[in-house]
């Protein structure tokens, strides 16, 4: 039996080489198309706000220049000089302080008074006695006038006998101050005015046998002497203003002194 033949190779093999190439035609052009998505790399161009910004850099110098400005002014601080200026009035101003501190000071003075003196301040206690003539003398008819009221216990004894006299003596000053004097106890008007006669007292003495004004006085209480309690006269003056109101009260007098002490204080609490 004859062999068979092989079947002969197919002529159409070279076609494929065609195919090939078209595929690499492909890729190229599909690779080629991604070049052209590039394009996006343009918007980086916003790059330009850094000039923006670059331009507060000159606004913000512009503040220095100004703020420069105020340092000139404390330069003219002027007012320095004008605190020299009072020399030229030196004395003036040594006389309105030396008025001033006067000032303070008799503030001080009545505001310390009346803390330390109870009847500073109070209207006077009205009153009509006999002096040593008989005749009456009222509050009423001393009105619009200071004047001095002392309380003693009794006429021509030792104490009350001095202290008249202190003010017999010195009677001339207080009619520079305008100041009438009272002197006032217990004894009769005929004691009066022997005591008056026989010392030459030139003040009006006034006769309280009743101790009415001494008691709207309170100078009328208890009193020790040596050991022994009594009742009487505690020795006491009062400086009364021409208001009617007590500028100071002196309880407890001791004589000696007592004069020119309501004399210093009349210059200035009636002044």
């Amino acid at each position: 039996m004859a062999a068979k033949k092989k079947p002969a190779p197919s002529k159409s093999k070279p076609q494929a080489k065609p195919a090939k190439a078209a595929k690499k035609v492909a890729a190229k052009k599909a690779a080629a198309k991604p070049v052209k998505a590039a394009k996006p790399v343009k918007a980086v161009k916003p790059v330009k706000p850094v000039k923006a910004a670059a331009k507060p850099v000159k606004a913000a110098a512009k503040p220095v220049k100004a703020a420069a400005k105020p340092v000139k002014a404390v330069k003219s601080a002027k007012p320095a000089k004008a605190v020299t200026a009072p020399k030229a009035d030196a004395p003036s101003v040594l006389k309105t302080v030396k008025r001033a501190a006067a000032k303070v000071v008799q503030i001080a003075a009545d505001a310390a008074r009346q803390v330390l003196d109870a009847d500073a301040g109070r209207a006077a206690p009205s009153f009509e006695l006999t002096d040593e003539k008989g005749e009456k003398v009222s509050s009423a008819s001393l009105a619009g006038k200071p004047y001095l009221i002392y309380f003693y216990p009794k006429d021509d004894t030792p104490g009350c006998t001095k202290e008249a006299c202190d003010i017999r003596d010195n009677f001339a000053r207080f009619g520079q101050q305008g100041l009438r004097v009272l002197g006032v106890s217990p004894d009769s008007e005929k004691s009066h005015a022997k005591f008056g006669k026989k010392y030459g007292l030139p003040f009006t003495l006034l006769s309280d046998p009743e101790k009415t004004l001494a008691n709207a006085y309170g100078v009328w209480g208890l009193k020790n002497n040596y050991g022994k309690e009594y009742m009487g006269i505690i020795r006491s003056s009062f400086l009364v203003g021409a208001d009617g109101e007590i500028k100071k009260a002196y309880r407890g007098v001791k004589v000696d002194g007592h004069v020119d002490a309501v004399l210093s204080d009349a210059a200035g609490l009636l002044s």
